[in-house]
């Protein structure tokens, strides 16, 4: 298997390191903290041990040097161990390595209680500056870019087993849900909404369950970290409208899964796909400290209007991106753009699309393919 080179580099003091499930969390820590004490708690054995007796956790690490490193898999698992995790911090002097693929146990009881001695970082599906030449737009469509499903043989049974495992270990196994047939059902509608505005009402009306429990589903993705939400824009020197949040999930491969649509690949499907891609990959750059800006957010004209996908904002400064899955601009593509130009002062205004030229547009609008778009995104 090709060793492809993160764009994560681990801090020198403790850290969470969250993200979904074979995303490579675990592989990249092990590879960096070569000589570090691993305590997995996907280990069953080792999880009931600790489960039943959390002294043993202390006694596994009464040999371990001021300064050396542990690292803690799967860490959701046990949040009640971060009580010792921090007294170690403190006393020790031991750094932690807490790996994990759910925040919602761990923000319910644990992280606080670290008292901001732990950063918080993420790891990412793989980003097109990671897999350099083996890129392939094709292949993230389809499959998704998740390196477990990515490296696999047969990516779309892989897929499907990994939809299987989600609803087994993250929601079943943690008890995050009472009614699991409810969430399963859920899953392939919320999946129609990538890359759209949420309609909570539409939602619970189409999976057969109440607004309430449909919030508490959309949660539940954002805490296991398969989807995020975008709000939208709003402009502060007028009446704030409140406008629902766009949904996205992690990646493509995974939201194709959910809606069990795997054989072939519809041309409907790319645009959402697309967006959701470049969705995913702004949240990534920022988390990673690669685009410094304040929110990231989408602007809309009103309902049945014009609407720009992304709005970098960044103290005064906003930039408007809107993002294309086709390779011949259109006159169409540039009108939410510039209403959006009508609206604020944009220091940059683009089109990120599938084709290969790079130009500037009558309306000032940079059209710009994948390729050089990433290498715009740190420059923003």
């Amino acid at each position: 298997m090709k060793n492809y080179q993160r764009l994560f580099y681990p801090p020198k003091s403790s850290f969470f390191l969250l993200g979904v499930r074979g995303v490579g969390k675990s592989t990249l820590i092990k590879h960096v903290f070569k000589n570090a004490k691993i305590i997995n708690l996907l280990d069953e054995a080792l999880y009931q041990l600790y489960l039943s007796k959390p002294q043993s956790f202390v006694e596994d690490l009464s040999l371990v040097k001021p300064g050396d490193w542990v690292v803690v898999d799967e860490v959701q698992r046990l949040p009640q161990l971060l009580n010792e995790v921090h007294r170690f911090i403190e006393e020790k002097k031991i750094k932690f390595a807490l790996l994990g693929s759910s925040a919602r146990k761990l923000r319910r009881a644990g992280v606080n209680l670290l008292g901001g001695r732990a950063l918080q970082k993420w790891m990412h599906p793989f980003l097109l500056e990671e897999l350099g030449d083996d890129f392939s737009l094709d292949k993230v469509f389809r499959n998704g870019s998740i390196p477990l499903i990515w490296t696999s043989v047969n990516p779309k049974e892989q897929l499907l087993a990994y939809m299987q495992l989600y609803l087994k270990e993250e929601i079943q196994a943690e008890a995050i849900v009472r009614n699991l047939p409810g969430f399963a059902r859920f899953l392939p509608v919320a999946a129609l909404f990538h890359s759209q505005v949420i309609n909570v009402e539409g939602l619970g009306r189409d999976c057969g369950v109440a607004r309430s429990t449909v919030e508490g589903y959309l949660q539940i993705l954002e805490d296991t970290l398969i989807a995020f939400q975008v709000p939208a824009y709003e402009n502060k020197l007028r009446v704030r409208q409140r406008a629902h949040p766009k949904l996205y999930w992690c990646d493509s491969g995974i939201v194709r899964a959910a809606k069990r649509q795997l054989e072939g690949l519809a041309i409907e499907e790319k645009g959402a796909l697309f967006e959701g891609f470049i969705a995913q990959t702004l949240k990534a750059y920022r988390e990673l400290g690669r685009l410094d800006c304040d929110q990231i957010s989408y602007w809309s004209a009103g309902k049945n209007s014009v609407e720009v996908d992304f709005v970098i904002e960044r103290g005064r400064e906003l930039i408007g991106i809107e993002a294309k899955s086709g390779t011949d601009p259109e006159k169409k593509w540039f009108a939410g753009l510039s209403a959006l130009e009508d609206s604020v002062k944009l220091k940059r205004s683009i089109l990120v699309y599938t084709g290969k030229r790079k130009y500037k547009h009558d309306s000032g609008v940079e059209v710009l393919p994948l390729q050089d778009f990433m290498k715009e995104v740190e420059r923003f």
